[in-house]
């Protein structure tokens, strides 16, 4: 294998080998802690235009296969590890992963000490990142083109990664709820956890509008996951206000929980390295029950951890925070039902403590019924 290099925009710079496709590529630095599922992060669509680095040193050892991808294709914009496995042993592989890069044009590189770059993400915090593998430019003009690139917050991405046209997913068994889902990144594995319980979901563009939802009669409406600066995100900020309005169930997660938080009037902030793995320790904050929980999220809401607050739309509280740093992860409104998490209930490849959650929002659809349904 070739030399390739990974470049910080703050003119750091870790030698190492070409691995997955060769050239170049750009996004923003980010750690992400996970042991296992490598896979369902690198399909993820919230990963859009991050170059991620895995903190477990041995990657690829299951291979890929077609059934845990999160979506149609990988969205990492480029992939970092210290020791990719040299076999694949696992019954469910299809394809090696460093095939799947080649593939697929992902530019990854190998050999660097991955703890290195996590410590320093974690002094320095999260930042522009290049991986170089076609080697025809110097280093000071490898971290000029690396501080060229965009930048992550003011990142508007929800039009990359949204579905472009609505499709469903139907209720395994009998059918109970119909639910709109604004794709904003969703994974593959949400509407089927909601089909697992009787949910018909109505996957559906970012840009969809008040009137389209309402033509479904849904029981509700799920925000889901995706990538970019929330603050970007104003027409959905919106629409939300119009679903509350209507008191219309609401289940929010990840990039859903901040466009919640921003439709009841907070702000979001950027945070300095963010999390990502699926070992993040949350504290429902209303029994003092821990959770290990999946997360990816680089922002987070501004809001008063300590009592209730009021919004327009009645008196609500937040629910978790996180153990590590009392990042706000969960909101409710207090008299409708309106509720959101800052991580993946649906947490593929792991852990399930948070599944629960896609029954608490099947409990609030039975107790909110929309004018009509019998």
């Amino acid at each position: 294998m070739s030399k390739a290099y990974l470049v910080l925009d703050d003119g750091r710079i870790f030698e190492g080998k070409s691995w997955g496709a060769t050239g170049r590529t750009f996004g923003e630095a980010v750690f992400q802690t996970g042991m296992t599922g490598y896979q369902e992060t690198m399909t993820d669509p919230s990963y859009h235009r991050q170059v991620v680095v895995m903190t477990a040193p041995h990657i690829g050892n299951t291979g890929m296969n077609t059934f845990d991808n999160e979506s149609s294709k990988i969205w990492v914009a480029g992939f970092v590890v210290r020791n990719p496995s040299p076999i694949t042993s696992n019954w469910r592989s299809e394809a090696t992963l460093a095939d799947v890069m080649v593939e697929q044009n992902i530019v990854g590189i190998s050999g660097v000490d991955t703890r290195a770059i996590t410590r320093h993400l974690r002094d320095r915090g999260a930042m522009r990142v290049g991986i170089f593998s076609d080697l025809d430019l110097t280093r000071e003009e490898m971290v000029i083109e690396v501080r060229k690139s965009a930048q992550m917050t003011g990142a508007f991405l929800s039009e990359d990664v949204s579905t472009p046209v609505p499709y469903v997913v139907h209720a395994i068994g009998e059918k109970r709820f119909t639910v709109a889902a604004i794709d904003l990144g969703i994974k593959g594995a949400t509407p089927r956890a909601m089909a697992e319980r009787g949910i018909t979901t109505h996957v559906l563009p970012y840009k969809t509008t008040f009137e389209e939802i309402m033509a479904l009669q849904p029981d509700g409406v799920f925000l889901s996951n995706g990538p970019g600066d929330p603050a970007t995100m104003t027409d959905t900020v919106n629409l939300v206000r119009e679903i509350l309005t209507e008191e219309i169930p609401v289940f929010g997660i990840c990039f859903g929980h901040q466009i919640l938080g921003r439709a009841l009037g907070f702000e979001t902030y950027k945070l300095q390295f963010g999390h990502r793995g699926i070992n993040q320790p949350v504290i429902d904050r209303r029994n003092n029950k821990v959770e290990i929980t999946s997360h990816n999220h680089g922002f987070a809401i501004k809001a008063p951890i300590d009592g209730e607050f009021t919004t327009v739309f009645g008196p609500g509280r937040v629910t978790h925070t996180c153990l590590n740093d009392d990042v706000v992860e969960g909101l409710e409104l207090l008299e409708r039902g309106a509720f959101s998490v800052q991580y993946h209930p649906e947490a593929a490849a792991g852990p399930h403590d948070a599944a629960y959650l896609f029954d608490q929002f099947v409990a609030i659809m039975e107790k909110y019924p929309q004018k009509g349904r019998v």
